[in-house]
């Protein structure tokens, strides 16, 4: 006889909306997720579970009764520990965990790509009304979540000025340690003594509202 998608046989190629009507989290059509956790009755060769789970009385169930709980709440089984004796389930729903894993990683992704890197340029002999306006930009960058590349660029002889070029460095990052870490101290590339600089874990999220011009720091 002709196996059809509304028997009562495993491996059901694909749900209808009759086999889901009691659960309509579970997301038994979605190959990728079924490769990262095996769910309700893909759960197989096991005679009981560890079941965890918000509004769940944590325990050792049989599968059976593990279904049937989850299905009680219209949440899904999902096998979080499969090695462990016996297997750690947790009620949950599944659709969302994997959709708010989703958008986590997306997240992630979206933020590393969109790292900026500000470059603030200094003379060997930068004065210091010069040096206050870098220096206050370099912290607006840093407020933003942009990292910093200061710079001391030494033209022609103003080479022999380079210990002069790391001082003004090493102020630069001492100025902004409250908000700032040290990627890497002032190293002498070419014409240029580079250091760099990314903001402090929580800096960004206190950003300082920028000064009116002409305002002191």
């Amino acid at each position: 006889m002709a196996f059809t998608p509304k028997g009562n046989g495993f491996n059901k190629p694909k749900p209808t909306p009759a086999n889901t009507a009691n659960r309509p989290q579970r997301p038994a059509g979605n190959d990728q997720n079924k490769d990262e956790h095996r769910i309700n009755e893909r759960i197989r060769g096991v005679k009981e579970v560890r079941l965890v789970g918000d509004n769940v009385e944590m325990g050792i169930y049989s599968i059976q009764d593990a279904l049937r709980i989850a299905e009680e709440q219209e949440l899904d089984l999902v096998e979080i520990s499969p090695t462990a004796v016996p297997p750690v389930c947790k009620v949950m729903d599944y659709q969302k965990f994997c959709y708010m894993q989703k958008k986590k990683a997306k997240e992630a992704k979206a933020k590393a790509a969109k790292v900026v890197i500000k470059e603030i340029r200094f003379g060997p002999q930068t004065d210091d009304h010069d040096y206050e306006f870098k220096l206050r930009h370099a912290k607006e960058f840093i407020q933003e979540g942009s990292k910093v590349k200061a710079y001391v660029f030494f033209k022609g002889r103003s080479i022999l000025f380079k210990e002069q070029g790391e001082v003004l460095l090493l102020r630069f990052a001492n100025d902004l340690e409250d908000i700032a870490k040290v990627d890497s101290m002032p190293v002498l590339e070419g014409k240029r003594m580079i250091l760099m600089l990314s903001p402090k874990p929580a800096s960004a999220k206190k950003a300082a509202p920028k000064p009116a011009e002409g305002e002191e720091k």
